[in-house]
């Protein structure tokens, strides 16, 4: 028989003590992991192709935004100017009108719904001279429509356009005014109009330039659509990136 080693007594003593502290949670404890810092976020530059805001579309409501990938088909024409002066190209999901004479009122009407209650934006990016006229159209009928005008210099127009006994356009001026947000020279700007009862809401670069009440109620409902006009000078070329009609 072996000889017992007192030595190996007291080695597996401090080992007995010593598992039975780290089990009680004495001593120091063992410090976590540290968190290595996260690189920042990358902020990225805001979009220059600013995307049309979304439409709420009600059941029995035709809302919609139309940008223009291809010729939606609408109705096309002109109430004064000569046709062979102006051209109209679908391009890089862009309308591009191009105007080449003096006093060319061109118009588009979506007529696949009549509106009563509506409301109608457009953004247009100026790349001609700036003398023209971006214009807004709601509750247009053959009795007549509204029209919200701007013109590049900063001055708007709401009009209730009627026909003559010859049916010529007749554009009678309900109100005027300026539109300071109006972004001047080869700019891209957005306006709206709100039809919604007796009151034409107008608006330009998301600012309420004026709600006008029309007493005589001239028009109640019909289509919605734009107008893009030259004035006294030459090229208009006009970029029109959407046009969305939505609930006022």
């Amino acid at each position: 028989m072996k000889p017992f080693r007192p030595l190996f007594l007291l080695t597996a003593f401090l080992l007995v003590v010593g598992l039975a502290c780290g089990v009680s949670g004495g001593g120091e404890v063992t410090p976590a992991q540290p968190v290595e810092p996260q690189a920042p976020v990358q902020q990225s530059d805001p979009p220059t192709d600013v995307p049309p805001p979304p439409v709420d579309e009600p059941a029995g409501a035709t809302y919609f935004t139309e940008e223009f990938d291809q010729d939606p088909g609408w109705d096309f024409f002109l109430t004064a100017g000569d046709e062979d002066k102006i051209t109209v190209e679908f391009d890089n999901s862009l309308m591009i009108f191009d105007l080449q004479d003096i006093s060319i009122y061109a118009y588009y009407l979506y007529e696949a719904q009549e509106y009563d209650n509506v409301r109608v934006d457009i953004r247009a990016d100026n790349r001609g001279k700036n003398n023209n006229n971006v214009s807004l159209i709601c509750r247009a009928s053959t009795q007549g429509w509204y029209e919200f005008s701007t013109e590049g210099g900063g001055l708007w127009y709401l009009y209730a356009v009627t026909f003559n006994d010859e049916n010529k356009p007749v554009y009678k001026r309900l109100d005027k005014g300026g539109a300071q947000s109006l972004k001047i020279g080869k700019e891209v700007n957005e306006y709206g109009m709100i039809c919604e009862d007796r009151e034409i809401t107008l608006i330009v670069n998301g600012k309420e330039l004026k709600t006008y009440e029309d007493r005589d109620r001239h028009f109640d409902e019909g289509y919605v659509g734009f107008n893009i006009s030259s004035l006294n000078v030459t090229p208009i070329i006009v970029e029109v990136d959407w046009f969305q009609v939505s609930a006022p």
